[in-house]
């Protein structure tokens, strides 16, 4: 695969996996507690495996969804950013990775707010932001344990 279609793949996996996210947060409240799509049933079941450890009242499973969407987000732009400059110090890409995912997030909260049952919280920017800022570094760390710039 010539390194320009590994770039413009890269970046097509960035776009697709913002839609994954923007799906997820199109879900109303209710569709993710009360629903019986497969998003709503898994979300059920990991209520249930939660409540035991953290109890019935805290919503782990929404903060794990978030930090997790956003740790993917951060290392997929991680890599697009790694493909189109790959000259530049690592630092300064896992930097531009999150701050794309988190203004991302930003606007995801915003997109949020209009959706019935769901709500612009500024916890769950700070969650994808951390999330994103994991997944940089992850994607910093695994390229420079790769030792290769392919």
């Amino acid at each position: 695969m010539s390194q320009r279609t590994k770039l413009i793949v890269s970046w097509v996996l960035v776009v697709l996996w913002a839609a994954f996210i923007f799906f997820m947060s199109a879900h109303t409240g209710a569709d993710l507690d009360d629903g019986t799509d497969l998003v709503a049933r898994i979300k059920r079941w990991l209520v249930a495996a939660a409540a035991p450890v953290f109890g019935p009242d805290t919503d782990i499973v929404s903060v794990a969804a978030h930090f997790l969407e956003y740790t993917v987000f951060g290392a997929l732009i991680f890599h697009a950013l790694f493909r189109t400059a790959p000259g530049q110090r690592r630092v300064l890409l896992v930097l531009a990775a999150v701050a794309l995912a988190s203004l991302y997030g930003v606007t995801d909260e915003f997109h949020q707010s209009f959706v019935p049952g769901r709500l612009c919280d500024p916890f769950d920017w700070l969650t994808d932001t951390l999330g994103a800022t994991l997944g940089a570094c992850i994607g910093a760390a695994f390229g420079a344990m790769r030792g290769s710039r392919s």
